[in-house]
């Protein structure tokens, strides 16, 4: 089930997208990386750390700021062309 809990502003939405897409291409990045370049995969492992944290600190300030329904078994995602923010449960 998805249900519309609330949007968020056109530049929030830029910031959570950025780091969508930042942690898509680093999660690509890793399935063609090896631990052979140490330095490099150390880097990525890093990187995908803090951007996974500022991921989940952005839901987690965001959805306080707006006061969003949430569920036990269900998770928040935005629609990126309409700012919106949903509800999806199974």
């Amino acid at each position: 089930m998805i249900k519309k809990v609330g949007s968020v502003t056109p530049e929030e939405r830029d910031v959570i997208q950025a780091l969508y897409e930042r942690k898509n291409g680093l999660s690509e990045l890793a399935k063609i990386l090896t631990p052979d370049n140490d330095a490099l995969y150390e880097k990525l492992v890093k990187d995908m750390g803090e951007t996974t944290a500022k991921f989940q600190e952005w839901w987690n300030r965001t959805s306080q700021k707006y006061n969003w329904e949430s569920s036990e078994n269900g998770s928040w995602e935005i629609n990126f062309d309409t700012c919106e923010i949903n509800l999806v449960t199974n």
